[in-house]
């Protein structure tokens, strides 16, 4: 069962069938059975506490990226925190499971498929992958939406690298990221929900945004599985659920891609994704946040800010269209 919370953050995603579950926890909450989701607070710092440091996996070094944004002026969220608080349906709703289960999933080797409307289709192992960006341009610090608010060092380079690489051709409009689909190693896709594998897909100017990352690592080491290991998309001005994890396929397309929210509710969750205080989730408002990592349930609540603060970045992507439409 997820956890719940006096105002949920935007991007706390529920599938359709476990919204009745969800529910029922609220009118037990309503009744006064608040112990319980103060237990399942106490879990979640019981599962950070036991959750490897970084300097458990390997290190992937990187200097501050130069790109305008990339630096937020900000504390970052705590290791463990930000490695034990994780939507990553695959291995369960409950935000917990990722860790719990993701260690599992084995993640070398690994290929990433790049097709569709290009002029050099192919396979990229990871590790070619790697010697696309030099080290120095690869550490971002970003603000991020993975369920709260978070400030996360990410290790990487923007995604415009690979697709200047395999060239665009003059019809291409959209690029759609595929994920990993392992039914022995990722218990949630027993669970049904939603149409596997996963797919969340992106305009191509947003793609080619210099902050639109291909990710391999964070805090100076590679990915935690339960975080996209071993290369994942970030997308930090959209809420999570853009930031396709543990991508196995990019695919450059014409038509827009119809992806897993917009099919499971297409009437909740829009293509575009982006944060906007100014348009709330048919279930709650997305006026208000809180950052994970300072003060749990009780933790006081921040303005969200448009765009999740990269206004100044990517403001230009949107102008003229209508935000409430296309949310």
């Amino acid at each position: 069962m997820t956890s719940w919370f006096p105002q949920p953050a935007a991007s706390e995603i529920t599938p359709p069938q476990v919204f009745a579950q969800r529910r029922r926890l609220l009118q037990q909450m309503a009744a006064g059975a608040a112990g319980a989701s103060l237990a399942t607070w106490a879990a979640r710092d019981a599962l950070a506490a036991a959750t490897p440091a970084a300097d458990k996996l390997a290190a992937l070094p990187g200097v501050p990226s130069k790109v305008p944004g990339a630096q937020v002026q900000a504390t970052p969220t705590p290791y463990a925190d930000a490695s034990s608080y994780n939507n990553f349906y695959e291995f369960g709703y409950d935000k917990q499971d990722p860790a719990r289960y993701a260690g599992a999933m084995p993640t070398r080797p690994w290929t990433v498929r790049v097709e569709g409307l290009v002029q050099k289709p192919g396979v990229w192992a990871l590790e070619d992958l790697l010697k696309l960006s030099p080290m120095e341009e690869r550490l971002y610090r970003l603000r991020c939406v993975e369920g709260w608010s978070m400030v996360i060092p990410w290790e990487g380079y923007s995604l415009s690298r690979l697709l200047e690489r395999v060239q665009p051709l003059g019809s291409a409009k959209f690029v759609e990221f595929v994920t990993q689909t392992d039914a022995q190693h990722m218990p949630g896709l027993r669970h049904g929900g939603l149409d596997w594998p996963y797919t969340e897909g992106l305009r191509l100017d947003e793609a080619m945004h210099p902050l639109t990352l291909l990710a391999f690592g964070m805090y100076g080491h590679v990915l935690p599985n339960q975080n996209g290991a071993p290369v994942r998309l970030v997308v930090p001005w959209k809420y999570g659920f853009k930031s396709a994890k543990s991508v196995v396929a990019i695919r450059v397309l014409e038509q827009m891609p119809t992806t897993a929210w917009v099919k499971a509710a297409p009437h909740e969750y829009g293509f575009y994704a982006n944060v906007n205080p100014n348009v709330p989730h048919r279930r709650w408002s997305q006026a208000s946040e809180r950052t994970i990592g300072q003060g749990g349930l009780f933790a006081p609540k921040r303005k969200t800010e448009l765009f999740n603060g990269y206004a100044e970045q990517v403001g230009q992507l949107y102008a003229g269209m209508d935000l409430k439409r296309y949310y």
